[in-house]
């Protein structure tokens, strides 16, 4: 009897084994077989000119010209967006935790935000449409940036949330018992002792909002232009690269998967340059 219950153990034990290694090839085969794609169509098309120059007259018939445009407007729209999404978020975060804890209304805020996390952000966009028409706004770096901003609420608020739990509570009760508030003790315990975290989930934000094509259509517009003001329609690299792919040119189809490469680019900075920060803070933090 011992000795079947251990082979049925051991069979159960290899079997999730196997398992997990066969999604871990899957993840991976998944992530290889994309960046292999896209190097691979979009290396050779890749150019300084890409880089360093706006679209021309005929720029989408295979003439000369770039994709600055379309860097710039963004890393404008991600960049305002999550600055604008982390002046509500932390606030929000860290009240979340320290007021209402697992309360009745703690859980109620996190399946609201777990359930805006899961919205299409095509959503996203064609409510900010309807409250553009509705104020008056044409399509701006102002409205793709307020469209980006609710799209990464949740997914930051979330994050916060999360990393704030995870903190020893020795040290919270501890500051506490010295006299300080529930306040002072969220501005200077908390987060500082979650600062790694929190960065991170800034730029995990801030990448779902450099990525985000189907917000921006309706809001942020499309130019050829580098935007001059917030009230100015602004590109994208994800609609870039969706207007470049749709041509019948094959020169301009390279120039598309150039510019998937170059924002698959940004995006892996952003992850490798969020870990590193999370190291190097996580030194200074209590385990």
């Amino acid at each position: 009897m011992k000795k079947n219950r251990w082979q049925r153990r051991h069979i159960a034990e290899a079997i999730v084994k196997g398992t997990t290694m066969v999604s871990f090839i899957i993840v991976a085969g998944s992530l290889g077989a994309i960046l292999w794609a896209v190097l691979i169509r979009g290396l050779p098309a890749l150019t300084w000119d890409m880089i360093t120059q706006t679209p021309k007259g005929g720029f989408y018939m295979g003439k000369g010209g770039g994709v600055l445009n379309a860097i710039a407007g963004s890393l404008y729209l991600a960049g305002g967006g999550t600055l604008l999404a982390l002046i509500v978020s932390l606030p929000v975060a860290l009240y979340l935790e320290t007021y209402l804890g697992d309360s009745h209304w703690g859980q109620y805020v996190r399946l609201s935000l777990d359930v805006l996390w899961g919205i299409p952000s095509i959503v996203y966009g064609a409510f900010g449409f309807t409250i553009m028409i509705a104020v008056g706004l044409r399509a701006s770096l102002l409205a793709g940036i307020i469209v980006l901003s609710l799209v990464e609420l949740p997914i930051m608020v979330r994050a916060m949330d999360e990393v704030i739990r995870r903190m020893p509570m020795d040290l919270e009760q501890a500051a506490l018992a010295l006299g300080s508030t529930k306040l002072e003790v969220a501005l200077r315990v908390v987060t500082r002792q979650m600062l790694p975290g929190i960065i991170t989930s800034i730029l995990l934000a801030f990448g779902r909002g450099i990525g985000d094509a189907a917000s921006v259509l309706f809001t942020a517009g499309y130019t050829d232009r580098l935007p001059t003001s917030l009230m100015s329609p602004t590109a994208s690299l994800p609609l870039a690269v969706f207007f470049q792919l749709g041509t019948p040119y094959p020169e301009v189809q390279k120039r598309g998967y150039a510019s998937a490469l170059i924002l698959t680019i940004i995006v892996l900075l952003i992850s490798l340059g969020s870990r590193w920060i999370s190291s190097r803070l996580s030194r200074y933090t209590v385990k």
